[in-house]
């Protein structure tokens, strides 16, 4: 299944989101790659309740919730806190967006369907404005890679060696995508 992308939506998280985040959250796929299900879950309420500047997403294929994505802003994460374990954060213009996502069912990766959401989100975002747009997978993880860079992201050359083990930082390069 490859998704054509006008059957792809995205729907802010509200409350009433909660319990299936929780769901994803606990979901192998997801908790290898995103930590903790709760402590995620509570960054999430967070950003709803508005206590973080990041934006938190519903991925909707057909209208049914298959994912989750979120957009941050670099430059609210430039402080001490962030960049003692990031110092790469400091290596990027302060308006830079990062995304993050995943599908929340398993059996829906490696179906194109991540790929098709990122390469819509990042040019929705780029055709608001936003000029650097970076996505920051480990690694390792390389059905994430692959599917970023099948959404048009490819890795930024001088962080190469500077962001230390398990973090790839990848830039959206909209006529590449």
């Amino acid at each position: 299944m490859k998704p054509e992308e006008s059957r792809i939506a995205f729907f802010p998280v509200a409350p009433h989101h909660y319990p299936l985040l929780r769901k994803w959250l606990h979901e192998p796929h997801m908790r290898e790659w995103w930590g903790d299900p709760e402590e995620e879950l509570g960054f999430i309420l967070d950003m709803v309740e508005g206590r973080d500047t990041t934006r938190p997403f519903l991925i909707l294929l057909d209208g049914e919730p298959v994912g989750y994505i979120q957009y941050w802003f670099i430059g609210h994460h430039q402080n001490e806190e962030w960049t003692r374990d990031n110092p790469w954060l400091l290596e990027l213009p302060p308006e830079t967006i990062g995304i993050d996502l995943s599908l929340g069912d398993a059996s829906l990766l490696s179906q194109g369907i991540g790929s098709a959401a990122l390469r819509l989100f990042a040019r929705h975002l780029h055709d608001e404005g936003h000029r650097t747009i970076v996505i920051d997978p480990d690694p390792a993880n390389l059905r994430a890679v692959r599917a970023y860079e099948k959404a048009g992201f490819r890795p930024v050359p001088h962080l190469a060696g500077h962001t230390g083990e398990g973090v790839l930082v990848m830039q959206f390069a909209p006529a590449s995508g």
